[in-house]
């Protein structure tokens, strides 16, 4: 039975490609030719096209009143990269099974692939019965004892329990509410259900509204969301892919169960070579569609061309970012084989509990005080802005509390005076700010920075790699290595003229081969090239999503005592005893810049929180404190900029922290207090 194309779409799983589609009526008949997407092709009536593969190009928006379509609305196109943040409006239409669930709706391993839905009625399983409204969050879908199951997870009673719910599973089951807020992009990609549309809210537009928007001024209402797919189709006697939107004007007829799907060429993505066995390698392809950008070996992967794919493994990158409190920082991965080399800068710790993590046996770590604090106990030590810390190891120590003895995790610590050190202890719960000072002057390879340090860890390339034409990470001006992963990898090279080989992500590079019966005239692989891969912003947060979920957290830091008295900030022995407030946290300020729109908001609303718990009684002391923090600061960034005015005119000199400018600082505080004593002097002399 002959539909449209769009209502085909709609309605089509994903799981049942590939689907054979016969040409049966509509405007563009006749030997019509049409150039979408830069390729040119003909749709005749009766034409047969092998559809590989859709996704979602476009939205068409309506305006939404008492979730219906207002009747006075116009239908606006929205591109997925329309700014702004919206809420999803949970679906009032209930699915009447579980496999109408995870047949229409995206479940995957990532957060925005676990949606939630509550049962109208109890739902009894072997060992406990879900009670109807409970939510339910659906995981995973897979094999269970032979039989297709939803992996499930549901809180009760702040207990987390998991099950498994057949997809034979029937019902009545609604969509719970949504407090999220996601981008177009992520709504078109998680968020829409196969057939059906969906209703948003629009919570903040990011961007000043202008007379281009295609939605009113000031609007703040719900949306109708209707997706318009891009379909990727393979002809006879054409080696390309062709691109059709669902909204073509066309009516076609399924002829998959009687036709012969083989005829057409078999066009197979990077994953699907990869799920071939390795007995299968090395094996020839000719590329059907290619990847865009400008580096190598993406500007050699034309389409047309010919290549050998050796084999598949695993291999470890680690995740690095510029160090750049602007927008403009960009994102690397970076291989194991690159042969440059790096030397260390300073590190930020926001607690004293970080700078037990990264504590390393190896090496003192020394670190020197952004950040004011003073102890509820007289058994810990005060911290003042400027104090220079060697770090020990962490213990425990008795305080008095409630009028008995109680352990409480500390750091202990030696500070660093004039002419000796003296031993203290800082409560592990303190919040501070801590910049590293850096002694060590040694260059190292990527993997011994890996083998002997903690991640995160702060670099700039010393001597770049040679044998990349051009090093990208020798302009950055610093780079900070955030994570090691592990990622999957083809090894290729061109078929014509194999003299080096390269490593291609299978799972960021989107590009489709068809196999060729060609004998792989060399088996050994040539030398394979170091390749930096940089990586957008949302390839980046993926990543971190990805890894993150395979990783344990780390444990908490300890909590500060409740019932002790409200701390005042640092008593310095410099005699800066009426400070009353700590400067703002440099570390959580210097991170905002780095975070999408989303997370900086997010971001904002926790320091304004901070803030405004912050009491303070002396503005004139609140800006002494302030101008004490800016010092250090400011300080720290003067001395890094004259080291990188020296290693332009010396090639491979290094950049750390001069100690001398500790006691630069320590001075300004110090002039600032004398001068705040000396005002309050001569006031009470004129009194």
């Amino acid at each position: 039975m002959a539909s449209t194309l769009q209502k085909f779409i709609h309605s089509l799983d994903l799981r049942a490609l590939p689907r054979v589609l016969q040409i049966q009526s509509g405007i563009y008949c006749q030997d019509s030719v049409y150039e979408m997407f830069g390729n040119e092709f003909s749709l005749s009536t009766e034409d047969v096209i092998k559809v590989i593969g859709f996704k979602i190009n476009k939205l068409i928006a309506s305006i939404c009143e008492n979730n219906e379509v207002s009747q006075f609305s116009a239908k606006v196109e929205l591109p997925l990269n329309f700014p702004g943040l919206y809420k999803v409006v949970a679906d009032k239409t209930p699915y009447v099974s579980i496999e109408e669930i995870a047949r229409t709706v995206s479940i995957g391993p990532t957060r925005f692939g676990h949606p939630s839905f509550y049962s109208a009625k109890d739902i009894k399983l072997e060992n406990f019965t879900i009670k109807h409204d409970e939510q339910i969050t659906f995981n995973s879908v897979e094999e269970v004892h032979g039989m297709m199951a939803v992996n499930c997870v549901m809180v009760r009673n702040n207990q987390s329990y998991s099950f498994t719910l057949p997809l034979s599973q029937e019902g009545e089951f609604y969509e719970c509410e949504d407090d999220q807020m996601y981008t177009l992009k992520e709504i078109a990609e998680w968020k829409i259900p196969k057939g059906r549309n969906r209703i948003v809210k629009l919570s903040n537009t990011l961007h000043k509204w202008d007379s281009s928007s295609p939605l009113p001024e000031n609007f703040d209402g719900c949306l109708i969301l209707m997706p318009v797919y891009e379909v990727q189709a393979v002809m006879k006697f054409r080696k390309d892919i062709i691109h059709i939107l669902s909204d073509l004007d066309v009516e076609v007829k399924d002829v998959t169960d009687h036709y012969d799907i083989s005829s057409f060429l078999q066009p197979l993505s990077l994953e699907d070579i990869f799920e071939r066995t390795s007995k299968e390698f090395p094996m020839v392809a000719e590329i059907m569609e290619g990847p865009s950008g400008n580096q190598k070996p993406y500007n050699l992967l034309s389409a047309g061309k010919e290549i050998v794919i050796y084999k598949k493994y695993q291999a470890a990158r680690v995740l690095a970012s510029e160090m750049r409190s602007d927008s403009s920082k960009r994102h690397y991965l970076i291989p194991m084989s690159y042969k440059g080399k790096f030397k260390r800068r300073p590190r930020e710790f926001p607690t004293a509990y970080d700078l037990e993590i990264v504590r390393n046996e190896k090496e003192q770590l020394h670190v020197v005080a952004t950040k004011a604090f003073t102890s509820p106990h007289k058994e810990f030590f005060s911290v003042s802005v400027g104090d220079q810390f060697l770090v020990q190891q962490c213990q425990t120590s008795e305080v008095l509390y409630e009028g008995g003895e109680k352990l409480i995790d500390v750091l202990a610590c030696e500070q660093i005076l004039s002419d000796s050190y003296k031993k203290v202890l800082l409560p592990m719960y303190m919040e501070g700010g801590f910049v590293e000072v850096i002694h060590d002057k040694k260059q190292y390879h990527l993997s011994e920075i890996c083998k002997e340090f903690h991640l995160p860890f702060n670099v700039k390339v010393s001597v770049r790699d040679l044998s990349i034409e051009k090093d990208v990470l020798a302009a950055a001006p610093g780079l900070q290595f955030e994570e090691e992963i592990t990622d999957s990898y083809l090894l290729i090279s061109s078929s014509s003229s194999p003299e080096e080989s390269w490593e291609i992500p299978v799972y960021r590079l989107n590009m489709l081969v068809h196999l060729l019966s060609k004998d792989v005239q060399t088996l050994t692989p040539p030398v394979t090239r170091t390749t930096v891969e940089e990586v957008s912003k949302e390839e980046y947060y993926m990543l971190r999503r990805y890894e993150n979920l395979t990783l344990h957290p780390p444990p908490r830091p300890p909590k500060k005592p409740t019932t002790a008295p409200p701390p005042t900030f640092a008593v310095s022995k410099q005699g800066v005893s009426d400070v009353l407030q700590a400067p703002k946290n440099f570390y959580v300020d210097t991170t905002k810049k780095l975070c999408s729109d989303r997370d900086a908001a997010v971001l904002e609303l926790q320091v304004s929180c901070q803030n405004d718990l912050v009491h303070c009684e002396n503005k004139d002391m609140t800006g002494k404190a302030a101008l004490v923090e800016t010092t250090v600061t400011k300080g720290l960034a003067r001395n890094y900029e004259a080291e990188e005015e020296e290693e332009e005119e010396e090639e491979h000199d290094y950049s750390y922290i001069d100690e001398n400018i500790i006691e630069n600082i320590r001075k300004v505080f110090h002039g600032s207090s004398i001068r705040n004593d000396h005002t309050l002097s001569k006031g009470r002399r004129d009194i």
